[in-house]
């Protein structure tokens, strides 16, 4: 059994943990049942992501773009639960199947355990923000410290974890320091952020998604996301987006530009004032956190899936 990895040039710790989280929920999943796909955490109940063929073992997988995938044909697709109770509806499946992100369960990991504070005030942007906007310079300004979501997975999790707050436009995130029990708040800077896949992990959580605004840093940013930038609207463009795909961990369009001066710099920070300022008010909002009592029984719950499918398979 292999884990679904939606692997992206730029990198994305929300996806790549399932290259290891998986390994450690169900030990030796990878020396049994060749045919079968293990389709995890992320948002990839996607026509367009996953393979039509092979069969397909569900647990925990979110939808939230494209087509959802026909699950009905059990010879193909075992799905044993999913996200939140958005996708449950969406699937058509009972609503005790939406249990949460199975990212959660990264906290029950022996090297997750026990970090010490460093007392940081977090921001990790959305990827698409980490690769066209100032926002490294932005947090330095906002007594923030900036945290890549493109980074490698175990080291952006415990920069997380050792966080005194999250500001989040990533969703994972959110959902990491929740588990974590780091206080959060949700920003957003463009309509192009997912509000489907945010409110169907707030709801298994019984909490809610209500981002706080903040204006996009760049005109490259406003671009790739069709957002407004100084009073001026962009159409998203698709190619515009995929360039910032390419953009790996610590890279971003604005730093590479060849023809940057020191002028140039200064007038881009200047521009970015609002959306320093807009992150500087998010970070005083109220955080939120979910109750001790209903994450751990989602925890439970989504344990006793996972129990079952080590039964069943291994």
């Amino acid at each position: 059994m292999k884990p679904f990895h939606w692997e992206s040039t730029h990198g994305n710790f929300g996806d790549d943990l399932n290259l290891w989280l998986w390994d450690f929920l169900l030990p030796g999943l990878r020396d049994v049942h060749k045919e079968t796909l293990l389709v995890g955490v992320g948002t990839v109940l996607n026509t367009e992501i996953l393979p039509d063929e092979g069969r397909k073992l569900v647990i925990g997988s979110g939808f939230g773009y494209g087509s959802l995938p026909d699950m009905r044909d059990t010879s193909q697709w075992d799905v044993r639960s999913v996200r939140g109770p958005l996708t449950a509806e969406k699937a058509g499946l009972p609503a005790a199947m939406g249990i949460v992100d199975p990212a959660v369960l990264v906290t029950e990991m022996p090297e997750f355990q026990n970090i010490s504070k460093n007392g940081k005030r977090t921001f990790i942007p959305h990827w698409e923000s980490a690769a066209a906007g100032l926002w490294p310079e932005i947090c330095k300004t906002v007594g923030l410290s900036y945290l890549d979501p493109r980074g490698e997975a175990k080291a952006v999790i415990r920069e997380i974890a050792a966080s005194e707050l999250i500001v989040a436009e990533s969703m994972h995130g959110a959902i990491l320091a929740d588990a974590f029990r780091v206080p959060w708040i949700a920003v957003s800077s463009s309509r192009s952020i997912n509000s489907f896949k945010w409110n169907d992990w707030a709801r298994s959580l019984g909490v809610t998604y209500q981002p706080k605004h903040i204006p996009v840093s760049t005109r490259a940013e406003a671009i790739a996301k069709g957002a407004k930038f100084w009073g001026v609207g962009f159409e998203r463009s698709n190619l515009a987006a995929a360039e910032l795909g390419k953009q790996r961990y610590g890279e971003n369009v604005m730093l590479a530009d060849p023809e940057q001066t020191t002028l140039r710099v200064m007038a881009k920070q200047a521009l970015a004032v609002p959306s320093a300022l807009g992150l500087w008010q998010a970070s005083k909002a109220k955080p939120q956190l979910s109750k001790d009592s209903a994450l751990a029984a989602c925890k439970e719950r989504l344990l006793s899936v996972i129990e079952g499918v080590r039964r069943d398979y291994l």
